[in-house]
């Protein structure tokens, strides 16, 4: 089986990070795949951004299916380890930070839709303007 030069073979014994469709972002060495594009990192941690903080989660080997990878890309480890403008946290207050913000962009949106509302605006209303 061959991806070509530019593919997943190319990455092998690589440090990687891979972002999945629901954002998490995985980053560790990879060390095979398959037809399917499914990964198996080692030495994985999972790391969380909020703002200008971020934590990780030590997992060990992980399994990733290629269905789910967003991203995938190599990480230059010398100038991983020359910047660091991050500050890293404990992972639980990294997951409160991001439930907060969580909470914040789901207030918003509520009101939004409130002042849409308020204005006679509705989802199904928009919708339907391609009637006109």
């Amino acid at each position: 089986m061959s991806f070509g030069s530019a593919g997943l073979g190319d990455e092998v014994d690589k440090k990687l990070i891979v972002v999945l469709r629901d954002g998490r972002k995985y980053i560790g060495i990879m060390r095979t795949y398959d037809q399917f594009a499914n990964i198996i990192l080692q030495d994985t941690i999972e790391r969380a951004y909020c703002g200008e903080y971020y934590s990780d989660k030590s997992l060990g080997v992980f399994f990733i299916r290629g269905d789910n990878v967003v991203i995938l890309g190599e990480i230059d480890t010398e100038k991983e380890s020359l910047e660091k403008k991050l500050i890293k946290v404990s992972w639980d207050e990294i997951q409160r930070m991001l439930q907060i913000e969580k909470q914040k962009r789901e207030e918003e949106e509520q009101l939004k839709k409130r002042v849409m509302a308020e204005s006679g605006l509705t989802f199904d209303s928009i919708l339907n303007l391609d009637d006109f």
